[in-house]
């Protein structure tokens, strides 16, 4: 029998993920600049700094932030709205600008140096990642609203078109159907009484009031069945008185 291997995860461990940074900032809003250094072994020992830089267009790198067991703002114009805004195990190790500025465009850099400690050796990681901002005075409009507006009011067109169409189908064959019936009634009161089939007793004939009111389908039909024999012998009758 083979033996049970146990397997527990450890769900409260934080979980280290990439986050794309924010690039585009409506002025005087707040932004976090993103940097994130993950650690393939969080239980080695190791240490942690990070400096942040602007680069100007002439490539000339401006520092303005750094952390080295404990964050400082250094003596810039981000000076006052700079903000540590970075995790405890130093994986993330962002940052906030909390009033932004139209100055603020432009690109920032954010290098970390991490030295760890083995037992025979101590290596250095350096990692460096740049995050290009831009401030402006109003929020520019979403692609992705602006293509699902378009579709529905496209669908909401596509089918009122379809519901017009199809009304009108409706109508038109209905309207047929009532010409039709109209018709074979007018037919009907065309046929002279002696062609028209007659189901009442020999020696009798049949009185028909057809009555129609004005763009009915059905007529109303009204009859008298009378005895010709009889009102033929009152006739003689009378004569003959």
């Amino acid at each position: 029998m083979l033996p049970r291997a146990d397997i527990i995860y450890d769900v409260s461990s934080p979980v280290c993920v990439d986050m794309p940074p924010e690039t585009e900032v409506v002025l005087g809003n707040p932004v976090k600049l993103i940097c994130i250094s993950c650690k393939k072994r969080e239980e080695v020992n190791a240490l942690t700094r990070v400096d942040w830089f602007y680069i100007k267009s002439d490539k000339e790198k401006i520092p303005i932030f750094t952390f080295d067991g404990f964050p400082q703002e250094l003596d810039t114009p981000w000076k006052g709205r700079l903000a540590w805004n970075g995790s405890k195990d130093l994986q993330d190790l962002s940052i906030n600008i909390t009033s932004t500025m139209l100055t603020d465009s432009g690109t920032y850099l954010c290098q970390v140096y991490r030295q760890f400690k083995f037992d025979l050796y101590e290596p250095v990681f350096i990692h460096s990642k740049e995050i290009t901002l831009d401030v402006r005075e109003k929020a520019s409009p979403d692609v992705t609203s602006i293509y699902s507006e378009m579709t529905m009011y496209a669908v909401l067109i596509f089918l009122s078109l379809w519901l017009l169409v199809e009304m009108i189908y409706c109508y038109r064959k209905v309207s047929k159907a009532d010409v039709r019936v109209q018709s074979k009634a007018t037919d009907y009161l065309a046929i002279p009484s002696k062609h028209r089939p007659n189901k009442a007793m020999p020696g009798t004939d049949v009185l028909m009031l057809m009555r129609c009111s004005p763009g009915a389908v059905h007529c109303l039909t009204l009859g008298w069945r009378v005895d010709i024999k009889k009102t033929n012998n009152n006739h003689t009758e009378a004569n003959q008185q």
